[in-house]
């Protein structure tokens, strides 16, 4: 049944670092009663969903839309009831249509990724956003070390007419994955020519049919799925903020999760190391955590388009309009999506705050692979893409753009 309208709940001010632990929620009190404090508004169909949206300015356009079971509300998910993510460089919001939460991921600089959930009933007297640990943590955790180490999830699995995974089995998903093997129990909106992805296809095999999962994708037939504009034949997408899954924004997806979790489990093996007092061999876990960050940040393996890739919403336009821009205008935002996901292809997430809160040691290694690889000075095959035009325009723009570099 569809949420009742209610009055709007009061959002507290925020901790900086830590954005979404500081929500407190009430009803009982004006906006004008708490300087500084804003109104999150309940409405009849989304519940708190487009003014949680609108707080911490993350664009409607965002939205992708997964229909496999990948939620602890995974029985409200389903093919014609896909649950919608959202998302801006520090936030992660997920929504199930009818769902009793909204679950919200904000990767917090000292400790990763931060799982919580906002209940949509609105007959409570004290709304309240519920830090959860052990529950998202059965899945988002890299058990790396005896300490939970959380990171965020994007998996393509094989699903059935439900929505199950078939065998339970998943690849994650980011810009190294085949392009075949993308987004597998996700909705898919845009164009792409005669690439060929998981995307908009229900597996109707028998779970004994898949030996190996790669081998079982590359025998499949993922004509229907592809180049995909609408969905309305799909489920009823007038009960979502957008109709699309912009292709665009899953790609940006994807390549944000595996950063992220790059940096997450580089902090977390220094404090580890630091921990156990392994202060002897420092410089190498400085050394291993660091090459993964700058091999992601920098696009190492990253699959090459095939033919260029054009998105359904106005993601790709508002993404790139954020900047910071050079003085030559150019911005590690640009896309490119004709041989590649970025013109210039260093991470923007350089900005972040996760990135800039790295421990010192770490960040500094991370610095100075970048000005080694960006001048020329590393030509190893792990970064040959990156042609001498490239290595000099993204080094200028970091120049000119990012203080401390």
């Amino acid at each position: 049944m569809h949420l009742r309208v209610s009055k709007p709940i009061l959002i507290a001010a925020l901790v900086p670092l830590i954005p979404v632990l500081a929500l407190a929620l009430r009803q009982d009190r004006r906006a004008s009663d708490m300087p500084g404090e804003l109104k999150l508004e309940y409405t009849e169909k989304w519940g708190y969903l487009p003014s949680l949206l609108k707080h911490y300015n993350i664009p409607i356009s965002s939205q992708t839309l997964a229909f496999s079971k990948s939620s602890f509300q995974l029985t409200q998910i389903a093919p014609d009831a896909p649950r919608a993510i959202y998302f801006n460089d520090d936030v992660y919001v997920g929504w199930v249509n009818h769902g009793q939460y909204i679950e919200v991921a904000t990767v917090d600089p000292q400790t990763g990724p931060v799982f919580y959930t906002l209940g949509q009933e609105d007959d409570h007297h004290y709304p309240v956003l519920e830090p959860q640990k052990e529950q998202c943590l059965v899945c988002h955790d890299t058990f790396q070390t005896n300490t939970p180490v959380p990171r965020l999830l994007m998996l393509s699995v094989l699903p059935n007419p439900d929505g199950n995974a078939l065998k339970a089995a998943a690849l994650i998903t980011n810009d190294q994955s085949p392009f075949r093997e993308r987004w597998g129990g996700w909705y898919v909106t845009g164009t792409h020519g005669k690439q060929q992805h998981l995307g908009n296809t229900i597996v109707r095999a028998r779970a004994d049919d898949i030996d190996d999962m790669k081998k079982f994708i590359a025998r499949m037939d993922l004509s229907a799925g592809a180049n995909v504009t609408d969905l309305s034949k799909r489920f009823d997408t007038k009960e979502y903020l957008s109709p699309h899954s912009d292709i665009v924004a899953l790609m940006v997806l994807g390549h944000q999760t595996h950063v992220h979790n790059m940096i997450t489990s580089g902090v977390y093996e220094l404090r580890d190391a630091e921990e156990k007092g392994l202060s002897g061999k420092m410089n190498d876990i400085v050394k291993d955590a660091g090459e993964r960050i700058v091999r992601a940040m920098l696009f190492a393996g990253e699959t090459p388009l095939t033919e260029p890739v054009l998105g359904t919403s106005s993601f790709a336009a508002e993404f790139k309009s954020q900047g910071p821009r050079d003085k030559r205008g150019r911005s590690l935002r640009e896309l490119d999506l004709q041989r590649r996901l970025l013109r210039y292809p260093l991470s923007y997430l350089v900005y972040s705050k996760s990135f800039d809160a790295m421990p010192g040691g770490l960040k500094d290694y991370v610095y100075r692979r970048f000005r080694e690889i960006l001048s020329g000075q590393d030509t190893s095959s792990d970064f040959a893409r990156l042609s001498e035009t490239d290595r000099k325009a993204i080094f200028e723009i970091l120049k000119e753009t990012k203080a401390d570099f």
